[in-house]
C-alpha cells in the first residue's frame, strides 16, 4: 500500500458507525430486542446503541492525525491550525445546542410551529456550513447564502421560547447535544496531536490520564469543580475526551506503521483486548453504563472499536475485500451531512402529518428493525444525492 494512498477502512468504519446511528436512533423502542437499544442509566449492560456513538467518537480521533496531514501539505501554519481547532469546535456547540433545545420548544410562547422552527435552524446550518466552491463568477451568492443562514440561526434563538407562561424560558445547555459532545472530545484531541504530534508515548500518556480523570469523577473526588461544569463539564469529566484520544492514539499508530501492517496489528490487537480486560476490571467498581459515562463503559467501547478497525484495515486494505463496503463509503466521507439530514425529514414528515414511518409498530418488532434498516440506507444515499449536487457540509 502506497504511503500516500487513502485507507479505506477509514472512510468504511466512520460510514458504518453512521449508518448504525441512524438505525438504532430510529428505532421504535418498544418489543425491540433489547440487545439492539440502549441500557437503563443504572442497569450494568450494553446494547448496540450504547456502542454506535463512542464507536463514530473513535473514528473522530483516529481522523486526526491524517487531517493534520493534509493541512500541513496545503501550507497551513500551527496558528491557522489553532483557529480552525476553535472553529469546528465553536460550530459543533452551536448546531449542537440548537438541536438538543428542540425537545423543550413551546410553540405557543414562540409563535411559530415547532416543527418549521427546526426545519428553519437546519436549513440555515447548511446554508452556513456548506462547502461552497471557492472563488468563481458566483462567489457573492455563496457569500450572501452565508449571511442568510446566520440570520436565520439569530432570528431562530430570538424566536425561542421554552417553559410556561409563568415560567418562560430560552435556549440553555442542560447538556450539549451529540454534536457538542463531539465537539469537546475533537478539541482536546486535536490540542494533544498539535502538541505532541506522532509521540505515541505522549499520546497514550495522555489517555490515561483522561481515563484516570473519568475514574476520580465518577467516584466524586471533582466535586469541587461544581461551579464550572455547566461550562467545561464533558473535559472534566473525562468520559468522551478519553473515548477519541484512544482513536487519536490508533491513528498515530496507524500512521506510522500503515505500511507495515503486521506491526500495526500486533499493537493495536492486543492493545484492543487490554481494554476489554480493563473494562472488566474496571466493572468491580462501576458498571457498564452509557448515561452514567462509566470508565468501565468507555473503556469495553474503546476495545470493540480498536478491534473493529483493526479487522477492517486487514480486511480492506490488506486483503483488498472492498466491495461490501461500498455501500457504506459515501456516509463515511460526508459524515455530518449524513447524520443531519435525515432530521429534516422527520421534522417534515412530523410536521405534515404523513404516516411514512408506518412500520414503527409495537405488536410487529421485526416490522420496526427491518423498517429501520432500510431508513439507515435510505438516508446514507440521501445524502449522497445531497453531496452530487453540491450540498456537503463541512466544518
Amino acid at each position: 500500500m502506497a504511503i500516500n494512498s487513502r485507507i479505506l477502512s477509514i472512510d468504511i468504519m466512520r460510514g458504518l458507525t453512521l449508518f448504525l446511528m441512524l438505525f438504532v436512533n430510529d428505532l421504535y423502542v418498544p418489543w425491540v430486542p433489547k440487545w439492539l437499544v440502549h441500557t437503563a442509566a443504572t442497569e450494568d449492560g450494553m446494547g448496540l446503541a450504547d456502542w454506535v456513538f463512542p464507536g463514530f467518537l473513535f473514528m473522530v480521533g483516529l481522523s486526526i492525525p491524517f487531517a493534520f496531514v493534509a493541512r500541513e501539505k496545503s501550507g497551513q501554519s500551527t496558528i491557522r491550525m489553532i483557529s480552525h481547532i476553535l472553529m469546528r469546535t465553536f460550530s459543533l456547540l452551536i448546531i449542537g445546542i440548537y438541536m438538543v433545545n428542540i425537545e423543550d420548544f413551546n410553540a405557543e410562547l414562540s409563535a411559530i410551529n415547532k416543527y418549521l422552527w427546526a426545519i428553519l435552524v437546519y436549513i440555515s446550518v447548511f446554508l452556513i456550513w456548506n462547502s461552497y466552491p471557492k472563488g468563481g463568477p458566483y462567489i457573492l451568492v455563496f457569500k450572501g447564502l452565508k449571511f442568510l443562514g446566520i440570520s436565520g440561526l439569530l432570528l431562530m434563538a430570538i424566536l425561542y421560547r421554552s417553559g410556561t407562561p409563568e415560567n418562560i424560558g430560552w435556549m440553555s445547555t442542560s447538556w450539549w447535544g451529540i454534536l457538542g459532545l463531539i465537539g469537546w472530545g475533537y478539541m482536546v484531541s486535536a490540542f494533544t496531536y498539535l502538541w505532541l504530534r506522532d509521540r505515541i508515548t505522549g499520546i497514550a500518556a495522555v489517555w490515561i490520564g483522561f481515563i484516570a480523570l473519568n475514574v476520580l469523577s465518577q467516584l466524586s473526588y471533582l466535586d469541587f469543580l461544581n461551579p464550572i461544569k455547566p461550562f467545561f463539564g464533558v473535559i472534566l469529566s473525562g468520559n468522551v475526551p478519553s473515548i477519541v484520544l484512544s482513536g487519536l492514539l490508533i491513528g498515530t499508530l496507524l500512521k506510522k506503521y500503515k505500511n507495515n501492517y503486521k506491526r500495526f496489528l500486533t499493537i493495536s490487537v492486543p492493545l484492543g483486548l487490554a481494554a476489554i480486560a480493563l473494562a472488566f476490571v474496571l466493572r468491580n467498581w462501576f458498571i457498564i453504563s452509557k448515561i452514567m459515562g462509566t470508565p468501565s463503559w468507555s473503556m469495553l467501547c474503546n476495545g470493540i472499536s480498536i478491534l473493529l478497525f483493526s479487522l477492517l484495515f486487514y480486511v480492506l486494505d490488506i486483503k483488498k475485500w472492498e466491495k461490501w463496503g461500498i455501500l457504506f463509503k459515501p456516509a463515511g466521507q460526508n459524515s455530518l451531512t449524513t447524520y443531519l439530514a435525515p432530521d429534516i425529514l422527520y421534522y417534515t414528515i412530523w410536521g405534515l402529518g404523513l404516516n411514512i414511518l408506518f412500520y414503527k409498530q409495537v405488536d410487529m418488532p421485526w416490522l420496526a428493525v427491518s423498517g429501520s434498516i432500510v431508513w439507515a440506507f435510505t438516508m446514507i444515499g440521501f445524502a449522497a444525492l445531497l453531496s452530487r449536487i453540491n450540498i456537503r457540509l463541512k466544518l
